[in-house]
């Protein structure tokens, strides 16, 4: 397969097979394949929000002390090869292509053999593997795809620091109707005799991690955001003081501070495990750390914001950063989300800040719910709505209505904020 061959494939995968949990399908693939995760160590990354941040601040910080990190994650916004990178420098299509023709043929021989088809994210992750292999990483940051005990990515033996981040409802068909189940999927990936580090939890998540950390003798650090002092702040970064050191963040947003004592935190633990940084490695770690869609100003006049704010938590997170960060502003959202989402929970908690609210359809997502019925719900909460044909007409229509002084906010789902960044930046070169 060529590269457009290779992404055809996995977006007829995605359309054709569901989203399953269970190692099964994984556990088969990869002994086909030679189990090349066997040969490879990893911080593993699980949670509701602050995976993408944190990993972003980690790898920032151990490439700049000279290791050589793998980087996966998803979603990604700008670029589909971004969710697999090493040393700064993602997958190359030649290489997708490669390793997706070495997954596909041993896929085939799996289904003959009468085992299901893995899925796209399996595939996605069996090449990540492969990949990272190759490039001989010293450590992999792995993000989890959905949980934690049975996502794709939980095949790892080799998993020298386990890192949970906030953890709060979402995708409740899959991983439960409480928190304690949720945190239970989550701290599935503790392995016996690693290291974790944890945000502070609420306490039934807490008692959980607790818990599973006993049982695998695992030593468990909570990484303490109230320990924080905040020197500067806007909706373009923060200086923060922790632990007696000072540090620039340019990422925006309330709840990127807890993200990077995380992120500090899982630092100190790594330098007792043979990955060591220096001070000033760790401060410029986090200062050259990029993360784009989580409260991203992509615009200054007038200042229009990206925030993938697309579960309840998240939600919150967002709303705590308008009172934070633009009090007393007009406010105008352009607005998408998954069907599968609890998207009226994120309606209820941000739309009274709105004056005008723009709804879209995600395009090219089975899972996108139709702007005219996101419009509808929005409706109940906030009268001023109005369903847009297009990501272009949304942007155009905002960029009519809005003053120098006003915010435009752009989010719900992850996977149309790309798109809305390439068509902000056209129309304001």
């Amino acid at each position: 397969m060529n590269y457009q061959e290779s992404r055809e494939y996995i977006d007829r995968i995605t359309r054709e097979i569901p989203s399953v949990l269970g190692l099964d399908h994984m556990r088969e693939l990869m002994k086909r394949l030679g189990n090349p995760q066997d040969d490879l160590k990893y911080v593993h990354v699980a949670g509701t929000n602050g995976k993408g941040s944190v990993i972003a601040f980690l790898y920032s910080a151990l490439s700049g002390a000279g290791y050589r990190i793998g980087r996966y994650v998803s979603p990604t916004l700008y670029s589909y090869r971004g969710r697999m990178e090493v040393a700064g420098s993602r997958i190359s299509r030649e290489s997708f292509a490669a390793y997706i023709t070495q997954v596909a043929e041993a896929i085939i021989a799996m289904t003959k053999d009468g085992y299901p088809h893995p899925t796209a994210f399996e595939i996605e992750t069996a090449v990540a593997f492969l990949f990272f292999r190759d490039e001989k990483c010293d450590l992999v940051l792995l993000e989890v795809g959905m949980g934690g005990n049975l996502d794709a990515t939980n095949i790892i033996k080799n998993t020298l620091l386990a890192v949970l981040v906030s953890i709060s409802m979402d995708h409740m068909s899959f991983l439960g109707n409480t928190l304690s189940q949720i945190a239970e999927k989550k701290a599935g990936i503790i392995k016996d005799h690693c290291h974790v580090v944890t945000a502070m939890q609420k306490p039934e998540a807490m008692q959980v991690i607790e818990k599973v950390c006993a049982e695998h003798h695992a030593e468990c650090t909570v990484a303490d955001a109230s320990q924080i002092q905040v020197f500067q702040e806007s909706c373009l970064g923060q200086t923060i003081r922790y632990d007696g050191e000072d540090y620039e963040i340019p990422l925006a947003g309330v709840y990127q501070k807890e993200n990077a004592v995380v992120a500090l935190n899982a630092l100190k633990v790594l330098n007792e495990l043979g990955f060591a940084t220096t001070a000033e490695q760790r401060k410029e770690g986090l200062q050259n750390a990029h993360w784009n869609g989580r409260f991203t100003v992509i615009c200054k006049k007038p200042l229009f914001v990206v925030d993938g704010a697309h579960n309840p938590a998240a939600a919150d997170m967002m709303a705590a950063s308008i009172e934070h960060y633009f009090k007393g502003k007009r406010l105008i959202y352009i607005m998408g989300v998954f069907a599968d989402k609890d998207y009226r929970s994120v309606i209820q908690k941000t739309a009274h800040f709105a004056d005008q609210i723009l709804t879209i359809q995600t395009p090219d997502n089975v899972r996108a719910l139709p702007a005219e019925k996101l419009a509808e719900t929005v409706r109940e909460y906030n009268p001023n709505v109005q369903a847009m044909p297009s990501i272009q007409a949304a942007v155009e229509k905002a960029f009519a209505i809005a003053g120098e002084q006003d915010v435009i906010i752009a989010f719900g789902s992850l996977s149309f904020i790309g798109e809305m960044t390439d068509i902000v930046e056209k129309q304001h070169q």
